[in-house]
This record gives structure tokens, sequence and C-alpha cells, in this order.
């Protein structure tokens, strides 16, 4: 999952940018409203961190500008500011939750968490599709109860897929949503990945659960059975 986070105290956003990294998330980072406000138009997000008090654009003109912009990742506010008032506000202007100033890092994991969950149509952290199951909260994917092991980009691979299974997912989308700015778009890397998916989730070949859409992507199958 990308996150982008917009704080412009530097040692709580490379305190949350550690934190997130650590958790899987792949991370943007930006300090002023205008940036912050570019890099939401114009690049793919999961989800959004916004500090209210930024220099220049305030984070609820960035989130505003989001929205208006046809937007709809969802975004979670941060801030120091506690009064009922402002968190309605917030929340008015677009944003879908608010932690206040200063918080649990788990609390705010947590939080991420299920906002990218509900995004994806699904309101619990495990998501189950036969004998596959991907834990959210501990990063476990098991087959038939037995744990694959995954490196960290199959993960956050499969992960993305299953969140939207169902949906056909380009190659371009998910090095969108999977990696940094800087990741090699032209590399076949994206193609080892799902063919070690293949073979790890469906050692056997009988539940085919990534499909190839031919010329437009790949697409996690949500009815695996054993064919």
């Amino acid at each position: 999952m990308k996150a982008l986070i917009v704080e412009d105290d530097l040692d709580l956003r490379r305190q949350l940018s550690l934190q997130l990294t650590d958790k899987g998330y792949t991370v943007e980072e930006c300090e002023t409203g205008k940036d912050a406000l570019f890099m939401g138009r114009e690049y793919e997000f999961d989800v959004a961190i916004v500090d209210l008090g930024l220099p220049g654009l305030s984070g609820l003109e960035v989130i505003r500008g989001w929205r208006e912009a046809q937007r709809d990742f969802p975004v979670l506010i941060l801030t120091a500011r506690g009064h009922w008032q402002d968190k309605v506000e917030g929340l008015e202007s677009g944003a879908d939750d608010y932690l206040v100033k200063p918080f649990q890092p788990e609390e705010l994991t947590a939080r991420l968490n299920a906002l990218v969950r509900r995004a994806a149509g699904h309101a619990k952290p495990k998501l189950t599709f036969g004998p596959l199951t991907l834990d959210t909260v501990s990063r476990v994917v098991r087959l038939q109860d037995e744990e694959v092991r995954l490196t960290s980009y199959e993960y956050r691979t499969v992960e993305y897929l299953m969140l939207n299974a169902g949906k056909t997912i380009s190659k371009a989308e998910l090095t969108e949503h999977l990696y940094h700015q800087d990741f090699d778009r032209d590399s076949n890397v994206l193609e080892v990945f799902i063919r070690r998916l293949r073979q790890k989730l469906d050692p056997d070949q009988t539940l085919q659960p990534i499909l190839t859409v031919r010329g437009l992507g790949y697409r996690f199958n949500p009815e695996l059975k054993p064919h």
C-alpha cells in the first residue's frame, strides 16, 4: 500500500515514515500544502496522513482540493487541534478519520489499515478466498492454514491484488501503488513477483488465484476452487 505523509515537522514526518515503512507501506512525503495538493492530484495513493497546520495552504484546503479533483483515497487528519468543532470541520472537508496528537503509533497504524480495507470494501482484517487467507494485521498469508513464506514485495503485491479481488489491475497501477516514484518501471521485476506468487500460492496449480488478463494486467480470482 502507498501512503502520503503531509507534515511540516521534520522529526515527526521521519518518525511516521519509518513507522509506516516498517509496517509494509511504501511512503512518499511532503511538507507544504502546495506540494501536497500537487502530489495527491498527480499520483496514486491508498491513504494519506495530513496535518492541518501546514505552511501555505492549510490541511483543510489540501483535502478540499483533492476531493474537488475527484481524488477519493482515504485521508486521516493528524493534528494537535482536539476540539470537536475542529474534528467536524475536518471531516466535512472530505477527511475520513481524525487523530489528535499526541497519539500511540499502534493506533495510527490500526486506523490506517482500517481505512484502506474499508476503501476496498472489506470490513474485517482477514481476507479469505477459498483455502487462501491474508491477515492484514499480522501480514501473513496462509494456504490451508499453512503460512506461505513471502518477501516484503511479494506480500505487498498479493495484498493489493486480494484487496481488489475481481478487479483487473494493470501493471502500471500495481507499480504506482506499491513502489516508490523512482522504481524501475521498465523492468520485469513485477512479472517475477507474479510468477513467484503463483508458485507459492498455488503449488499444485489447481487454484489459479492470479489470472492474467491479456493486454490489461492481472486479476485476483475471488472464487477460488480446485480445478
